[in-house]
């Protein structure tokens, strides 16, 4: 029996590309304000491991390049090498909101899928699952980058706002390796990326820790700069 799918809700998406040293400040603020996300570790930080899919002709890519208001992108996802929480996510963007759906992987359906035996994923049941098998089969999907960096995160329940700063970003030359990730990484940037998500409006004690960035908002994509790594 197949599932439907729950009812989605977009969501708005600010991004500020920062130096180090606004991101410390920044996150010294965040802290004094908000609430961490449970991933984060006693560090106050979390590591986010993403690996995206992409067809043959790079169409995710070059709709993020070409600034396409409507689009979606697949990514298994896990944190903190803890390989007990993986997520199937489906990202989507839409006149400027954002959304997503997930369903949790186990790390034999991950190894399955980097192997090509994806039959599973039509015998779920699951809506996610058997539309990602459809864009495996039909698009072509292929994985084709991994996404890590250090997150820092904070969460304020008034329009379900959610703040995270990221740094460190790199990737790794084997992205069949993703499940057993070592220290062969490439950094592929030093700027922070601070987002700010929320729904219906953004509160007032938000706007006012947010005050002060050196940058606008910007369209930077992580998955889009890993991608162009020259190897």
């Amino acid at each position: 029996m197949i599932k439907n799918y729950k009812p989605i809700q977009y969501r708005h998406e600010l991004k500020h590309i920062i130096n180090p040293l606004e991101a410390e400040i920044l996150n010294r603020r965040l802290n004094l304000l908000f609430s961490k996300d449970h991933y984060t570790l006693n560090e106050g930080y979390y590591d986010v491991h993403s690996l995206y899919f992409d067809t043959p002709d790079d169409r995710a890519l070059k709709e993020k390049l070409n600034g396409v208001s409507q689009r979606h992108k697949f990514r298994i996802r896990y944190y903190n090498h803890d390989l007990s929480f993986i997520r199937l996510e489906k990202k989507m963007k839409h006149n400027g909101l954002c959304a997503k759906r997930s369903t949790k992987l186990t790390v034999k359906q991950v190894q399955d899928i980097l192997n090509g035996d994806i039959d599973f994923l039509l015998k779920s049941g699951t809506p996610l699952m058997i539309e990602f098998y459809s864009a495996l089969k039909g698009e072509l999907l292929k994985p084709c980058v991994i996404v890590s960096y250090q997150r820092q995160a904070y969460t304020y329940d008034v329009s379900k706002v959610r703040l995270t700063i990221d740094r460190y970003l790199c990737t790794y030359k084997n992205i069949y390796d993703f499940l057993s990730l070592d220290h062969r990484k490439i950094g592929v940037d030093d700027f922070a990326v601070f987002e700010v998500k929320y729904n219906e409006f953004l509160p007032d004690i938000v706007k006012m820790a947010i005050q002060g960035l050196s940058q606008k908002t910007s369209a930077y994509s992580k998955f889009a700069k890993c991608r162009q790594i020259d190897w």
